[in-house]
């Protein structure tokens, strides 16, 4: 049975000739956790608070 690489394992490396290489910082700011939900948080717990005083009230 043939490698499924077995045609593109020992290619040179592709280099760009139009983009510009991306720095080690940069490509790893693509990954940096970033908060999708800004606020969310903040409206969850005022949801709890809201919803524990109707339950003293009753």
């Amino acid at each position: 049975m043939k490698n499924k690489y077995e045609d593109i394992i020992n290619l040179p490396h592709h280099v760009s000739t139009s983009h510009p290489h991306m720095t080690l910082r940069d490509r790893a700011a693509q990954f940096a956790p970033f908060a999708a939900l800004t606020g969310y948080e903040d409206v969850i717990e005022e949801a709890k608070k809201d919803f524990d005083r109707k339950m003293q009230d009753k």
